[in-house]
């Protein structure tokens, strides 16, 4: 069964949230109120930035207050996979207006699925095409960023413009999601259309963890399928205390002649006195290998957290 969320409809409700959440930005606070000294961060960043040989940006929001600290935060950078978290709130705010349901099984044609050369577990388990629920579908691309679940989920929440319309109305400006995962395998050039700076995407992420946009069992599934996430745990995860608790969503792209477009993670870390850090690490371009890579984004976070 095919669903797709009517343009007009999908404007109306968005203008709900837009009265709730316009002043969103403006009530953030500018000034850079962690204990973390920027000049001492920037020079810690600076130096993680020449061993991955690319582009580093940073952004770190303590929610319950609007403290941050950023590097390179204005700036923008290649999502990748990164960009299944906005598609999977965009799909569960239909579901929270009826237009979607949870458990009711979706037909998925095998001409839906990315390339082999993209990661898809329901495509390598259903070659022929499947049939599966959307909460389902959810699981798959957030949990396991499975391209062609994601694709699915976008084409049930309206498509690229109705993702776009949602985080407007939620006060998100800059989190750009334009292709689907199948648009782009088709040229190196593409991923950077769908791109994010870091300032968006962690207030993306104080605006979610403070229920905007999304009813309080939407987002408690998300919050759960993201803490499960079992990509990138040498990244955020990488360097903290055993046991924390970590909500998040990676994003990497294919090497091509020596050079990485994007190695991301971008999540909430629950702090030991119960408060929440949102953070975004974008690396670019980068040179290194893999391995240099996770672990600048982990000690950024582990600096983050010590302080």
């Amino acid at each position: 069964m095919n669903y797709m969320i009517p343009a007009t409809r999908l404007f109306c409700l968005l203008c709900i949230l837009v009265s709730v959440t316009a002043n969103a930005q403006s009530k953030a606070k500018s000034g850079f109120g962690l204990p973390v000294d920027k000049s001492e961060f920037q020079l810690f960043v600076d130096k993680l930035s020449a061993q991955v040989q690319g582009r580093i940006g940073v952004s770190a929001l303590l929610i319950e207050t609007g403290e941050k600290i950023g590097y390179k935060a204005d700036e923008r950078f290649p999502m990748q996979s990164v960009y299944k978290f906005p598609i999977a709130m965009a799909a569960l705010y239909a579901v929270d207006q009826g237009i979607l349901t949870l458990d009711k099984p979706v037909k998925v044609a095998k001409e839906e699925y990315v390339s082999t050369g993209q990661h898809s577990p329901l495509r390598d388990k259903n070659p022929d095409g499947a049939t599966v629920t959307i909460r389902e579908l959810l699981r798959l691309a957030v949990s396991e960023s499975d391209g062609s679940a994601s694709d699915v989920l976008m084409r049930l929440a309206g498509g690229a413009s109705s993702i776009t319309n949602y985080l407007q109305a939620i006060g998100i400006t800059g989190v750009i999601v334009k292709n689907t995962e199948k648009e782009l395998a088709t040229a190196n050039s593409v991923q950077y259309d769908n791109w994010a700076t870091p300032t968006q995407a962690t207030l993306l992420l104080q605006q979610f963890q403070l229920g905007k946009g999304l009813s309080t069992n939407s987002r408690a599934l998300l919050m759960n399928l993201m803490t499960d996430t079992q990509t990138g745990l040498k990244r955020l995860k990488g360097n903290l205390p055993p046991g924390t608790v970590v909500a998040h969503k990676t994003g990497t792209s294919n090497t091509r002649d020596g050079i990485t477009a994007a190695t991301n993670d971008i999540g909430i870390i629950t702090l030991p006195n119960g408060r929440h850090l949102a953070i975004a690490v974008f690396i670019s371009d980068a040179k290194a290998d893999q391995t240099t890579r996770e672990a600048a984004i982990a000690q950024i976070a582990r600096k983050l957290w010590d302080r």
